[in-house]
């Protein structure tokens, strides 16, 4: 790339350090070639900014360009429009506002103490955490950029603990949590949002765990995920799978794309969720959103009933056993496109798991079912930065190609990874070349990356 942004422009002009940043993500995103993005900055006329010329000549779209140029501005307004290495121009700036897990630390909440748990969770949206722990026997906890934090707080005691949770819940929750001792469901407050909930019994009294869900749909772009992904929204049928551990951002990555499709098609859109988190307007398309447990029992009686529905896209927020994955794939064959998530951290790991699942006798056919409806694998984690401030994610992207449903065909998924190696021009990438990419950035520590990675030997000094 230091070739491609060190070029000389039109007229022997050097391009300005804006252009040199543009074409860097532009190339990343997998937007232009580098021999494309050579030829641009070689014939770039004096006058004229990169982002313009490629428009122009249909290399990029504006709305790309547009998204590109808002980065640019952040990161040289970050950096000082310094012209320092790459490593200074390459980092994404952290969200504002942010705070740094040991700064969250040293946040008094003593004055809390005795307030209804609706303003806890609205202090803890205000300092940025992704989740909320309220247990007996402990202070409050948050989940700052991946790190728990105990919070300056009081222990609580059973009697506090029980009588927050039971002032949060309705009568009928109240009932079906000492029916059952726990509880999953969304709370929404009218000032500050949703939160995905569950309490449970546990030896000491009642819990409650809260994840923090954004008050609006982020964008690819906001989310810090690779332009590429617009692709899987292009499907008329299939199935995508977003994979990771539990808190690796499955669920914003999902509602991401649903929202590309909800915008850009005219199409009938069905979640099934446990429980809904993001709430969908219906914009270009008609969006459906039901709650296993509120709104239908299973999630394959949910999908069974959707593809009765007429839809287009249907939603699974979690593949978790062997109907729900069957009727995944059914939905899939019979002409719809199926976005579902699994708990498993890379593309070769995802297609066994879906295969797995099944009787060995049965998986002969599923595996050629899985070949021809098998659209593309996201697998991702979200890495603590290195200075604190946020997280990025890491992605192993796959595409399917002739090449891959041969492989998933013949059984041979374990060389899967070399097509994603070689696959780079289509957008694909593996888990450590992502890793990779972030640590040559700046953007995370050599220790996280060597923690996060599949060979961690690659990351040795």
């Amino acid at each position: 790339m230091a070739e491609s942004t060190g070029a000389s422009g039109g007229a022997g002009i050097r391009p300005s350090q804006a252009d040199q940043l543009f074409g860097k993500i532009a190339l990343k995103n997998n937007l232009v070639t580098e021999s494309d993005l050579r030829k641009a900055l070689n014939e770039l006329p004096a006058g004229s900014d990169l982002a313009s010329y490629l428009v122009s000549k249909g290399s990029v779209t504006e709305k790309h360009a547009s998204a590109i140029s808002r980065k640019v501005q952040e990161r040289l307004g970050d950096s000082g429009g310094s012209s320092g290495g790459d490593s200074t121009s390459a980092k994404t700036p952290p969200r504002e506002g942010m705070i740094t897990p040991q700064q969250a630390a040293e946040i008094d909440w003593a004055g809390m103490v005795g307030k209804p748990l609706d303003d806890y969770l609205r202090k803890a949206r205000e300092i940025g955490a992704s989740d909320f722990h309220f247990q007996v026997d402990s202070p409050p906890m948050l989940r700052i950029h991946g790190t728990l934090v105990r919070v300056k707080h009081p222990t609580l005691t059973p009697e506090d603990t029980e009588r927050a949770i039971r002032g949060l819940l309705t009568e009928s929750d109240w009932n079906e949590v000492h029916e059952h001792l726990d509880l999953d469901y969304c709370y929404e407050s009218d000032s500050h949002g949703r939160y995905r909930t569950n309490v449970c019994r546990q030896r000491k009294g009642w819990d409650a765990v809260f994840r923090v869900i954004p008050d609006r749909v982020s964008s690819l772009e906001e989310l810090h995920l690779p332009a590429a992904l617009r692709q899987f929204t292009t499907f008329n049928q299939g199935i995508v799978l977003v994979t990771g551990p539990a808190g690796s951002g499955k669920s914003s990555t999902m509602a991401a794309l649903i929202d590309i499709i909800n915008e850009e098609r005219h199409d009938h859109i069905v979640t099934v969720e446990d429980p809904i988190e993001f709430v969908f307007e219906s914009k270009n398309c008609n969006v459906n959103q039901r709650h296993v447990g509120r709104h239908t029992v299973t999630f394959a009686s949910a999908l069974r009933s959707a593809m009765r529905a007429d839809p287009d896209v249907i939603m699974v927020g979690e593949m978790r056993d062997l109907e729900t994955i069957s009727m995944a794939i059914t939905a899939a064959e019979t002409g719809h496109l199926v976005i579902g998530t699994l708990h498993t951290t890379n593309a070769v790991r995802s297609i066994d798991r879906v295969i797995d699942v099944f009787p060995p006798k049965e998986q002969d056919q599923i595996r050629a079912m899985v070949s021809e409806s098998m659209r593309g694998v996201i697998s991702q984690q979200l890495l603590t930065r290195a200075d604190g401030l946020g997280v990025e994610p890491a992605l192993e992207i796959m595409f399917s190609t002739p090449a891959v449903g041969n492989m998933i065909r013949e059984q041979k998924t374990f060389q899967l990874l070399s097509v994603l190696q070689t696959g780079r021009k289509q957008g694909m990438i593996t888990m450590d070349e992502s890793i990779r990419e972030l640590l040559k950035s700046g953007l995370i520590t050599r220790e996280t990356a060597h923690f996060h990675a599949e060979d961690p030997e690659s990351f040795r000094k």
